[in-house]
């Protein structure tokens, strides 16, 4: 990796739905955090009209539909990927390689094996000073975050039990048309990797510990949808459910879903433990309910915290008191902690060590479902890093 006193120069590559709401961010946090300077050269995109619109609207100097031309240009150092799950192994170990630092979309990669691959081109890039994260943007949110801390200073005591469940309605209509996200090939599975891994990302997070076994069922509702050219199958799944087990001894349940009507973005995480409780809904994503089952038990109960105090993670940078902060935030948050690891010399978090391991869990749940249910074992993997 090449040392330049010159602003950081960045690259996006995809503009779709994550490339609008990363571009937001990169637009937005210098103006409420301390980092270090940087500037938005580049979009990638594969419609040259297409991307020369959104560069222009989300604030881009230029745009480009060569992504490799793009991370080999020397006034790059930073790439970020928004694209499909099934592009990103290659352009992620590329832009390593080429050392840029990188950030990742979750899921890591749309397999195990990519997923292996660069986590391992990560390790490597790592000795030259170049850092990586993945996309998790949930462990932003100050709510979750503050949730973190708690469980930490060992507030819930010994976690017997977990529950968490992200459910969205968007695909309930079976005339909604075919996208990448429904096809194997190109998104690698449904609801499992696009919310079961955020899911897992928050219990392994929040728990500071791996699932170490699951068993699971998934199950695709709408097995064909209409496509440009006809009829097309649906080769994803709609919903999965699992059990899970970590090395501490705590069990828990998941489910996730894109077809459960009336839910928008719902992903409700609830943590018991012997001392505590904490419960955290998205869609209240500003409050986190806290019990502590040491207060007496007449005066005993869950308690609301509103997360929007300058001491709370994130916090001082905003609002004053009670002004609320929203799902966009998150991104904000996840590209200061990007620049400021690539300011200190890094490692980032999650790394792609983190999403290797959540790309390990969303695999045994894909093999018991394959195998009607029967518990998969994980391999043991390194404890996942608590976030600095």
């Amino acid at each position: 990796m090449t040392t330049t006193a010159r602003p950081l120069g960045v690259a996006m590559i995809g503009y779709a739905f994550m490339g609008r709401a990363h571009s937001h961010a990169w637009a937005t946090v210098g103006s409420f955090f301390e980092v270090p300077a940087f500037e938005r050269r580049v979009l990638v995109g594969r419609d040259a009209a297409g991307v020369a619109a959104a560069a222009s609207a989300f604030g881009w100097s230029e745009s480009a539909t060569d992504w490799r031309e793009v991370i080999a240009r020397p006034d790059i150092d930073i790439v970020d990927i928004c694209t499909p799950g099934h592009l990103h192994a290659e352009i992620a170990t590329a832009a390593l390689a080429a050392g840029k630092h990188v950030l990742v979309e979750k899921p890591l990669a749309n397999t195990l094996a990519e997923a292996e691959a660069m986590e391992a081109a990560a390790a490597r890039a790592s000795a030259a000073g170049v850092v990586s994260m993945v996309g998790f943007n949930y462990r932003r949110i100050p709510a979750l975050a503050l949730a973190r801390k708690i469980v930490a200073d060992g507030r819930l005591g010994a976690i017997r039990q977990v529950r968490a469940s992200y459910l969205q309605d968007w695909l309930v209509d079976a005339s909604t048309p075919m996208s990448w996200r429904l096809r194997r090939e190109t998104a690698g599975s449904g609801a499992l990797g696009d919310l079961a891994s955020h899911a897992v990302d928050q219990l392994q997070f929040l728990l500071g510990e791996l699932v170490t076994e699951v068993s699971a069922r998934t199950h695709t509702f709408v097995t064909e949808r209409p496509g440009e050219l006809g009829p097309e199958p649906v080769t994803v799944d709609d919903a999965v459910w699992a059990n899970l087990s970590f090395g501490s001894g705590a069990r828990g349940s998941l489910e996730v879903s894109r077809v459960a009507t009336g839910r928008k973005n719902a992903l409700s995480i609830e943590l018991f433990g012997s001392t505590g409780a904490l419960r955290f809904d998205l869609e209240e994503l500003n409050e986190l309910w806290f019990l502590d089952a040491t207060d007496p038990i007449e005066t005993q109960g869950f308690r609301r915290i509103l997360v929007t105090e300058p001491e709370h993670p994130y916090l001082a940078a905003w609002w004053p008191q009670g002004h609320m902060l929203g799902w966009e935030h998150s991104f904000v948050h996840e590209v200061r902690d990007l620049l400021l690891s690539i300011e200190s010399g890094g490692p980032a978090s999650p790394s792609f060590a983190d999403g290797l391991a959540v790309q390990r869990v969303l695999a045994a749940i894909e093999d018991s479902a394959a195998a009607h249910g029967t518990s998969v074992t994980l391999v043991e993997t390194p404890p996942v890093k608590e976030q600095k």
